[in-house]
């Protein structure tokens, strides 16, 4: 717990940024995302890109997972669904990328609702087996579909378009992606300060005190997987905007697995640790990929190290769940109180 904040009224105390040094680190961080591809190049660009999508994926699903309790290996079946439908909406209407995005999250929130209309009767593994179910039909629909879903095949679309400006490359879509990713994550952190997200806590710690309450479980539930999924879709948009080729081998299972351990290593149920577990599974691989290319003394090095490099990740992400539990969000609280405390700190 901070200490040396004193808060007068409410509003003070439920401010996201309360402090001045808070409020100048995010100053800080802005700046320094707004600089950073004027000096990086193309494959860091591409790879923050590739950040952003993951941690609006993550932010959805640490809405139904970390926030309301119930565990989805789905995400990555209802960012198909929004990818399918900025690809359609792209090629066959030809409307504003950001109605095309707008619209890919509410057809994904309506499909996750339905979805999660089994999470009344059932939860934990046996809800997370039915979202297994419901990305296995979606990927049926999606090869065997009718024909304007593409087939196996899939579907090629045209890149987004701004002021007659084609947004193909990372360093223009990276403009584009940036403010829907801040602006993603400032809605789901203000979503706990409200009473739809103070009640998907409650049913998270105890679904049945918070049905005695008051608090209708179908109805905050299928909200929870529809916003949830709205973040999915929307993520699924710009990661067809960003390849701008979407097929039904796209979102596989282990795409949806990848999430969940995102949420899992950042912190489930922290804002702060959805952003920094999709930092951690999407950059910790190409580090190692990177470290393991140094090593020239060793013939084919890359070829040779990718499975050990494959299981060092896997050995961290175990390392996560028995030493840190709460994830790296807890480890950002540990160094802060630290310094807050210090020089005081015994």
């Amino acid at each position: 717990m901070r200490i040396g904040a004193i808060h007068q009224t409410y509003a003070q105390a439920e401010a996201l940024f309360d402090t001045s040094v808070q409020r100048f680190m995010l100053l800080v961080l802005f700046a320094g995302l707004v600089l950073f591809p004027f000096f990086a190049d193309q494959y860091w660009i591409y790879l923050a890109c590739l950040v952003l999508i993951h941690i609006v994926s993550t932010t959805g699903l640490n809405i139904l997972t970390g926030y309301t309790g119930l565990v989805s290996l789905g995400q990555a079946a209802f960012m198909s669904v929004g990818a399918y439908t900025v690809a359609i909406l792209e090629i066959r209407v030809g409307t504003p990328f950001i109605i095309n995005l707008v619209v890919a999250g509410f057809v994904s929130a309506g499909v996750g609702m339905v979805v999660g209309i089994p999470s009344l009767r059932v939860k934990g593994l046996y809800l997370a087996i039915a979202t297994i179910a419901a990305s296995f039909i979606l990927h049926f629909l999606f090869a065997n579909g009718p024909a304007i879903l593409g087939g196996t095949q899939g579907l090629s679309m045209p890149p987004a378009r701004l002021f007659g400006y084609d947004l193909a490359r990372p360093f223009q879509l990276y403009w584009l992606f940036m403010p829907l990713t801040a602006l993603s994550v400032l809605a789901a952190a203000n979503l706990f300060r409200t009473r739809i997200g103070r009640a998907f806590i409650a049913i998270r710690d105890r679904d049945i005190s918070a049905e005695v309450l008051g608090i209708p479980l179908l109805k905050y539930k299928l909200l929870s997987f529809a916003l949830s999924s709205f973040y999915a879709g929307v993520a699924g948009g710009m990661w067809a905007y960003f390849f701008r080729v979407v097929t039904p081998e796209s979102f596989p299972l282990i795409y949806s697995v990848f999430f969940l351990a995102a949420v899992i290593v950042g912190g489930m149920g922290t804002i702060l640790g959805a952003i920094l577990g999709a930092i951690f599974m999407t950059m910790v691989p190409e580090f190692l990929k990177i470290a393991v290319s140094y090593m020239t003394f060793i013939p084919n090095a890359v070829a040779q190290l990718s499975p050990i490099r494959t299981i060092v990740f896997g050995l961290l992400i175990i390392g996560f769940l028995l030493f840190e539990p709460q994830g790296l969000a807890e480890i950002w609280r540990r160094v802060r109180r630290f310094f807050h405390l210090w020089p005081f700190k015994k």
